[in-house]
């Protein structure tokens, strides 16, 4: 991987980690592009840093807050969220990693995602908040959450469409989806380096550089799409990305289907 596909890789990731839109899946799909390989987990965890750092910064006032008040009922509703994550991660990270890999499920979730996004802006918003969702409301979230680590599932728009359909409002259903992020991003990434260093000293190098370069890149397009995520959620606009990500899926489908030069077939 050259520095400028880190560069580009990197504004993708931030641009699309918080836009609906699934940001695996398009790094995914750029590297079948132009035929990168290697470690494709780790640098997708590692540009997930940058976000990270990103959406942190968005919320640097509840971030805080929620240091401060670590018993409230946010704070044990974002925990309790974590569990069925962590739970579908572990029992799926074998068959996540192998997809990740072919891509040859890229199309299919593209379309699950566009669905979802469509249906959002027909909901109508509830009025729960994160101070009075209910646990049941946090564990369907969470299990959304694992379920996104599939490449074009997109987390924000799976967790943000949970919390609709458990009747959060819209600016609320946002916030939490994007505070819950935070320690997802945080364990995925201590997984991902705990699996590399228990890696054989004879294993395949890992390059830094591009790493690198491509969070901080998304770190920097990270934050203006929290921001933008926030404004169309409430505004109900999810249905131009849903538009989107068909179109990306109709290309994988056409590839898959009569090419097979980047897919694998579907069957």
């Amino acid at each position: 991987m050259t520095d400028v596909q880190a560069i580009v890789l990197g504004v993708v990731q931030g641009v699309t980690e918080f836009l609906p839109i699934s940001s695996s899946g398009h790094l995914v799909l750029l590297q079948k592009l132009w035929h990168i390989s290697g470690d494709s987990l780790l640098f997708i965890t590692f540009v997930h840093v940058g976000t990270l750092v990103a959406v942190v910064w968005a919320f640097r006032r509840e971030v805080g807050w929620l240091i401060r008040s670590p018993w409230s009922w946010t704070a044990r509703m974002i925990l309790l969220a974590l569990v069925p994550t962590a739970m579908v991660g572990a029992l799926f990270e074998e068959l996540f990693e192998n997809l990740f890999a072919s891509g040859v499920t890229l199309g299919m979730e593209f379309v699950v995602t566009g669905i979802l996004l469509w249906w959002m802006d027909t909901v109508p918003a509830g009025e729960k908040t994160e101070q009075n969702m209910r646990p049941a409301d946090a564990l369907w979230v969470g299990t959304l959450q694992g379920m996104a680590i599939l490449p074009a599932l997109s987390r924000s728009g799976l967790t943000m469409a949970a919390a609709l359909w458990r009747g959060m409002g819209r600016e609320a259903a946002g916030r939490f989806s994007f505070l819950l992020s935070i320690p997802a991003i945080l364990g995925a990434t201590l997984v991902e380096l705990t699996e590399m260093l228990e890696r054989p000293a004879g294993g395949s190098a890992i390059h830094w550089g591009p790493m690198v370069i491509g969070a901080a890149a998304a770190s920097v397009a990270g934050y203006a799409s929290v921001k933008l995520t926030l404004w169309l959620l409430r505004r109900a606009r999810m249905k131009w990305f849903a538009w989107y990500v068909w179109i990306l899926a109709e290309f994988v489908f056409i590839d898959q289907l009569f090419h097979h030069r980047w897919f694998p077939p579907l069957w």
